[in-house]
C-alpha cells in the first residue's frame, strides 16, 4: 500500500508505526560512513549527524536515533521535521539510495521502469490533487515556488523544477482551467529516480511535496 501524508497520530497507529520501526531499526544497524560515502554528504563524527539538504532546505539527521533538526534560513517552513511520511521517505534513502545525476531528460512516473504499479494512486493524491489545488491559483502556485526557491521552466502556463534530494529534480506544470476546460497538470521526475527509489517512495514524494506546499505558501504569506 502506498503512503499517504493523512495527519495521523503516529504513537497510536500500529499501521504507520510498524513500518517507521522498522526502518529505525535498520537505520541504527547501519555504517553512517557507508551512508555518508554512498550519497556523498557530509557525517560528522563527533556530533554523529549527517547534514542532508530537503526541498532546498539543510538538515542535521543523528544517527543512530535519527533526530532531525533544521538548519534556519528564509524559507521558515521544514516538513522534514513535522511530516512523518518525509522522514519515512529520507530514512529509505538513506537506507538505499545512491549519489547520481540525471542525464537532463525528464520522464512521467508512468514512464519509470515500474510506473504502472501505484499509476491510480500517484494521479489522484498528486496529478489531479497539484491541479485542482492550484490549477485556478496560478498566482499562489508562483508565489509559493518562488519562496521555496524553486527554478522556472518554460512549460504550461507555470512550471517550476524542485530538488527533493541532491541530484533529483522534479518539474512540476500547471495548465490553467477555463469556462471549457478543467486545470490539469503534469510532474516530471529526472531520468535518475530508479537509482535510488522504488514506486512506492516516488507515490509518497509527490503526497509529500505537495502536501508541503500549503506550509510553505502561509510561510510565503507571512514575509
Amino acid at each position: 500500500m502506498p503512503f499517504t501524508i493523512d495527519d495521523l497520530n503516529y504513537d497510536k497507529d500500529s499501521k504507520e508505526r510498524m513500518p517507521w520501526e522498522h526502518y529505525l531499526e535498520l537505520y541504527a544497524k547501519a555504517d553512517p560512513k557507508e551512508i555518508a560515502a554512498r550519497l556523498s554528504i557530509p557525517y560528522d563524527e563527533s556530533a554523529k549527524a549527517f547534514t542532508l539538504t530537503f526541498l532546498g532546505s539543510d538538515y542535521t539527521i543523528t544517527y543512530p536515533d535519527f533526530q532531525v533538526k533544521h538548519v534556519e534560513d528564509e524559507k521558515k517552513c521544514y516538513p522534514l521535521e513535522d511530516m512523518i511520511y518525509a522522514k519515512i521517505l529520507t530514512i529509505r534513502f538513506l537506507l538505499n539510495g545512491s549519489a547520481s545525476m540525471g542525464t537532463g531528460k525528464y520522464k512521467t512516473y508512468r514512464e519509470m521502469p515500474w510506473g504502472e504499479v501505484y499509476l491510480r494512486q500517484f494521479d489522484g493524491r498528486c496529478i489531479k490533487r497539484l491541479a485542482f489545488t492550484y490549477g485556478n491559483r496560478l498566482k499562489d502556485f508562483r508565489l509559493v515556488m518562488d519562496h521555496m526557491k524553486c527554478t522556472p521552466v518554460k512549460f504550461g502556463d507555470a512550471a517550476y523544477e524542485l530538488s527533493i534530494y541532491p541530484g533529483y529534480q522534479i518539474q512540476m506544470i500547471l495548465w490553467e482551467g477555463d469556462e471549457e476546460f478543467p486545470p490539469s497538470s503534469q510532474i516530471l521526475f529526472s531520468d535518475n529516480f530508479p537509482v535510488s527509489f522504488a514506486a512506492e517512495d516516488m507515490a509518497v514524494m509527490g503526497d509529500v511535496i505537495i502536501g508541503s506546499l500549503k506550509a510553505f505558501l502561509k510561510a510565503a504569506q507571512a514575509k
